[in-house]
C-alpha cells in the first residue's frame, strides 16, 4: 500500500488485504462514492473528497458517483441527533443536477460514472424491499452511535431512517461496486455495504475513509447545514475572507486538504494568506486571487472602503428604516439587520448607525456598510 496515492489521507482502509488482492488483478476498479443532493452547492469538505477521487482516476480507474435523488428523500440520519426534513422531489432533482454540474471542475469526465439511485431503488416491489431488510437485524442497526444514543435517549427514530444504511448499502449491489470512499462519518453505512453485497452473492466491496473537513468554526465539519463552509462558486471576494477567518488551529488540516500540502510559513497569519491565495486561486485563477486579496487588505485590514461599490437605491420613505434598506441592499433578514445594528455592525460612511429610522437625505450619497465585507452607495432615485 506504501506510495499507492488513491489512498493517500485515508483513515480507514477496510480490509486492506483485500485492496491489495483487487489491484493485483490489474484491472480497472469501480470506486463509489454516494452524494446527498439536499444542497446544490459543492464546497471545500466535499472538493477535497472529490479531489481524492481524482487521485483514484489518475490511477486508472472508474468512479462511480451516486446521487441520492430517492435515498434523499429519506435524509442521511449519520451523525445527527433528529430525523432530517425532507426536501420535495423536484427540490432534490433540481439540486441533483446542478450538484452535478460542478463535479468535473474536479473529476475527468472519462472515467466517471454519475447514476441517480432512484433508478434502482425506485424499481423495487414490496418483496424485494423485504428481502433487502432481511440481510440485517435490529440490533445491527442500533449499533450505529447516532441511533444508539436516540434510542437510549428515547427519542423518535423513524422506520424510514433505519431503512437508509440498507438503501445506500444496496446502491452498492446496483452498480457492483469494488471500493467506496466516504467520510469517517460514513463508515457504517460502507461497512453495511459489505454485508449486504454478501447476501447478494457479490464480492464484499473495500470501504475507505477519509477525514472530515472542519468548517470556518474549526470544531463542526463542513457542511451548508451548519452555515460553515466555502462553497466553489463562492465569490473570489468571499472565499478569501472566509478563508482568513478560520482558527488557527484548523490551518494544518486545511493546508493539507485543500491547500495542496507542502511547507507553508512559520507566522499563522501569513500562512492563512497563503492559504487563502491558493484556494482563490485554484477556483477562480491567480488573477482573481491577487484581486480578492487587494480586497481584503483594503476593507478587513485597513478598515477602507472597497475600490468599487454597487450602487443602490433607496427605499421609499422618509425618514428611512434602517433594517429595509439593509434588508433591500444585501438580502438578509430585517431581523438580522436589527441584531447588526445593535452589535454595531452597521455604518454610514464610517460611523456606526445605532437608530433604526434616518433621515433620507442622511443616506442619500452615503456608503452604507454591513459586517466587514458588504458595501452599497446609496443613490435617491428622486
Amino acid at each position: 500500500m506504501e506510495g499507492f496515492a488513491p489512498t493517500r489521507h485515508a483513515v480507514h482502509v477496510l480490509p486492506e488485504d483485500e485492496l491489495r488482492r483487487k489491484l493485483a488483478r490489474g484491472t480497472p476498479l469501480r470506486v463509489k462514492l454516494g452524494i446527498d443532493p439536499t444542497s446544490p452547492d459543492v464546497h471545500l469538505g466535499v472538493a477535497a473528497v472529490l479531489d481524492r477521487l481524482r487521485e483514484w482516476q489518475d490511477a486508472g480507474h472508474t468512479v462511480v458517483l451516486i446521487v441520492g435523488d430517492y435515498t434523499g428523500r429519506i435524509g442521511d440520519p449519520s451523525g445527527r441527533s433528529a430525523e432530517r426534513p425532507v426536501l420535495s422531489g423536484e427540490e432534490l432533482d433540481e439540486n441533483a443536477r446542478e450538484f452535478a454540474g460542478q463535479l468535473f471542475r474536479v473529476l475527468d469526465p472519462e472515467r466517471t460514472e454519475i447514476r441517480f439511485n432512484g433508478e434502482w431503488l425506485g424499481k423495487l416491489s414490496y418483496a424485494d424491499v423485504v428481502r433487502l431488510t432481511r440481510t440485517m437485524t435490529v440490533a445491527r442497526l442500533l449499533e450505529r452511535d447516532d441511533f444508539a444514543k436516540r434510542f437510549a435517549a428515547q427519542e423518535p427514530i423513524s422506520l424510514s431512517e433505519l431503512l437508509y444504511p440498507l438503501m445506500q448499502a444496496y446502491d452498492s449491489v446496483a452498480i457492483e461496486a469494488d471500493v467506496e470512499i466516504g467520510g469517517t462519518d460514513q463508515l457504517y453505512n460502507l461497512l453495511a455495504g459489505r454485508d449486504v453485497m454478501v447476501h447478494y452473492g457479490l464480492e464484499p466491496q473495500v470501504v475507505v475513509t477519509y477525514p472530515l473537513l472542519v468548517g470556518l468554526d474549526g470544531e463542526e465539519k463542513m457542511s451548508k447545514s451548519r452555515g460553515n463552509y466555502v462553497g466553489i462558486l463562492d465569490p473570489p471576494e468571499e472565499m478569501f475572507g472566509k478563508t482568513m477567518s478560520i482558527p488557527d488551529s484548523a490551518l494544518p488540516q486545511w493546508w493539507e486538504l485543500v491547500g495542496g500540502g507542502g511547507e507553508h510559513p512559520d507566522d499563522p497569519m501569513d500562512w492563512k494568506l497563503e492559504l487563502a491565495r491558493r484556494i482563490v486561486a485554484r477556483w477562480h485563477g491567480d488573477d482573481a486571487a491577487q484581486a480578492a486579496e487587494e480586497h481584503f487588505t483594503r476593507v478587513v485590514r485597513r478598515h477602507e472602503v472597497p475600490a468599487e461599490v454597487p450602487d443602490v437605491p433607496l427605499v421609499d420613505g422618509d425618514p428611512v428604516h434602517v433594517p429595509a434598506m439593509l434588508a433591500s441592499a444585501f438580502g438578509i433578514s430585517t431581523s438580522e439587520a436589527r441584531r447588526l445594528i445593535a452589535q454595531g455592525g452597521v455604518r454610514l460612511d464610517g460611523e456606526a448607525v445605532g437608530e433604526l429610522d434616518v433621515p433620507r437625505d442622511r443616506l442619500a450619497g452615503s456608503v452604507l456598510q454591513a459586517g466587514r465585507r458588504r458595501f452599497a452607495k446609496l443613490v435617491d432615485p428622486a
